[in-house]
């Protein structure tokens, strides 16, 4: 992705750096060539330069690009399992994944990383993004999964001899669980995503208070990937099933829903991130049984909930880390309502907007292995960021609506929101 080679100034507009310090009340960044030069106060700023650019926030608020740190590029409306892996051939999921990515850019996502991608697509959809093909967040690849043979995504049963290739692979041991992750070192993933655990959307088996894979298979898969520069991560609800990925040494958690104190305490020690992804179970209380969920999935989505929710404050209480964002892509959590989760942990769960902002940058930025470079609006730091019509600390829901993003900001570059070139990105 090519840095913009001008200067902007961008003015009259609430500033809020994502470190989690007060508002500046009348903020400017200042960016040359791709990058930030100055963010403070206005009384502070550098005189304006007669070859700069300038930028009128309007009187909303300047801050930096939105992270989704649990991204589906190849999920689209899915309600039913077989949606996820066998519903469309492999081309039409990458035309899907193109379009999901462009839409992430327009709701002032500009960087995710991925959760798990159908046929190692997110791996090509990053270098598209990179090399300015299409539209999209910079993306963290993962492609395929790992699962234990039997876990929650191992659902195909072996009469229709169709296995689980496309979605994730299956692993029965640390050998295989080796074998797995050298595969997708092949494949040219950054990250590696496991299952640990399995989840209330499989009651009968893989419930969200058992295990998907052994404490030996974890351990492997850690070593392995981290060998080539891998990063790992997991689908943790069980409490023993987070315990097992910190023990293992896993990177990151997705959820770290059941966490009792012995966990908490392990996560703040080794200062692993946790990205719980909580409006997804909202949302499947909320519609489930309109697409048919049993009373039973639903009530195991609450519990989940209720549970989730109350480590995530434990969390951030005792200065842990959280990313947002989290399985959108599904019938009831579309591509396209990210930010949905942002106002969810305010008017739901009861983190500040300062806080919840934060976390939506900041540490999603680390969590990428970014954070030296995007996340907050700080001079040196890439010139990721969004200019939105409105006070997004007064009303959070504000960053659902992508018609109030005046500007979408990448490296300099105005890449989407109303200010964006039309066709910019056609060649």
């Amino acid at each position: 992705m090519k840095l913009d080679d001008g200067k902007w100034r961008i003015f009259h507009g609430q500033l809020v750096d994502g470190t989690g310090r007060p508002p500046v009340a009348d903020g400017v960044v200042l960016v040359e060539r791709g990058r930030i030069v100055y963010a403070g106060p206005s009384s502070d700023a550098p005189p304006a330069a007669a070859d700069e650019r300038p930028l009128d926030a309007l009187g909303g608020t300047i801050l930096p690009g939105l992270v989704e740190a649990h991204f589906h590029p190849t999920y689209f409306n899915v309600a039913d399992l077989p949606d996820l892996d066998i519903k469309y051939p492999v081309e039409y999921v990458t035309l899907l994944a193109s379009v999901n990515a462009k839409l992430a850019l327009e709701c002032g996502y500009t960087s995710a990383r991925s959760g798990g991608s159908l046929f190692n697509i997110d791996v090509w959809l990053k270098k598209a993004i990179e090399e300015d093909l299409v539209p999209g967040p910079r993306l963290a690849a993962s492609g395929r999964e790992i699962c234990g043979v039997g876990g929650l995504m191992d659902w195909n049963p072996d009469f229709r001899k169709i296995g689980m290739e496309g979605l994730v692979l299956l692993v029965n041991g640390p050998d295989e669980a080796r074998a797995a992750v050298r595969r997708l070192v092949k494949d040219g993933v950054e990250w590696v995503k496991t299952y640990p655990t399995g989840d209330a959307a499989s009651p009968d088996i893989n419930d969200h208070h058992t295990l998907c894979m052994t404490q030996e298979e974890m351990r492997a898969v850690v070593a392995t990937a981290h060998n080539h520069h891998l990063k790992v991560t997991g689908h943790c609800r069980a409490t023993e099933g987070i315990k097992n990925a910190l023990r293992a040494g896993y990177d990151t958690l997705e959820h770290g829903t059941f966490m009792d104190d012995e966990a908490l305490d392990m996560l703040l020690q080794r200062d692993t991130p946790v990205v719980p992804a909580l409006q997804f179970e909202w949302a499947s209380i909320q519609y489930g049984r309109e697409y048919g969920m049993p009373q039973r999935v639903v009530d195991g989505h609450q519990e989940t909930l209720d549970a989730g929710a109350e480590s995530a404050r434990r969390i951030l209480r005792a200065g842990g880390r959280l990313g947002m964002g989290g399985d959108y892509g599904f019938a009831w959590t579309p591509h396209g309502t990210y930010a949905k989760e942002l106002a969810f942990f305010v008017n739901y769960v009861g983190f500040s907007p300062l806080e919840t902002l934060m976390c939506a940058t900041k540490t999603g930025a680390e969590i990428m292995g970014r954070g030296h470079e995007l996340g907050t609006l700080q001079a040196g730091k890439l010139a990721d960021l969004v200019v939105v019509d409105g006070d997004v600390l007064a009303e959070i829901t504000i960053l659902e609506d992508r018609r109030r993003f005046i500007a979408v900001m990448q490296g300099g570059s105005i890449n989407a929101g109303r200010l964006a070139q039309p066709g910019k990105h056609i060649r």
